[in-house]
């Protein structure tokens, strides 16, 4: 496995992640505006201007996106994004980190692999700790943020859909 910032190399693989979420009507954390652009390159460079604060619309905040490649096939397998601070959606829903996996590569430990891997780069962005949520009912994420540290703070209700999200800290310090 490993993680990279996605190119134009992975353009029908992005692709292809994009329609297997949209024909299973998945949620598509950690990929940005993904969802919107059926062409990949509008879409890296909204990537390329969210890695800046200079280019970073000001409704959203700084972030490092990266695609999760399986190097036996070369095959986009998940997604997971770093936003590097909070804004005030993010501080009471979202977090510093979103993921996801591609809906026919669950249950093989990527996203566990993904999260643990991304870790060292929130040190690397001067974060001590993280904040990931999950919603309620998702055991897979749940375990996987557990596996990695996360520590149960509290549940909130999202906003705009009434879903009720989870929230956990990961100490990024020991």
């Amino acid at each position: 496995m490993k993680l990279i910032e996605p190119s134009m190399e992975y353009d029908e693989q992005i692709q292809a992640y994009r329609r297997e979420f949209l024909e299973q009507e998945g949620s598509m954390d950690g990929c940005g505006s993904l969802r919107r652009f059926g062409n990949t390159r509008d879409w890296l460079d909204q990537v390329e201007a969210l890695k800046r604060p200079e280019t970073t619309p000001a409704h959203l905040v700084p972030c490092t996106q990266y695609i999760c490649v399986r190097e036996s096939d070369d095959k986009v397998v998940g997604m997971i994004q770093i936003r590097h601070w909070f804004n005030d959606y993010l501080e009471k829903y979202a977090g510093h980190i979103g993921y996801s996996v591609c809906p026919s590569e669950r249950r093989k430990g990527y996203a566990s692999w993904m999260l643990g891997a991304v870790l060292p780069e929130c040190r690397a962005l001067g974060l001590d700790r993280v904040l990931i949520s999950c919603d309620k009912g998702n055991e897979g994420s749940r375990r996987t943020i557990l596996r990695n540290g996360g520590v149960y703070e509290s549940t909130v209700r999202e906003p705009r859909n009434g879903d009720l999200l989870e929230r956990y800290w990961i100490d990024l310090t020991e």
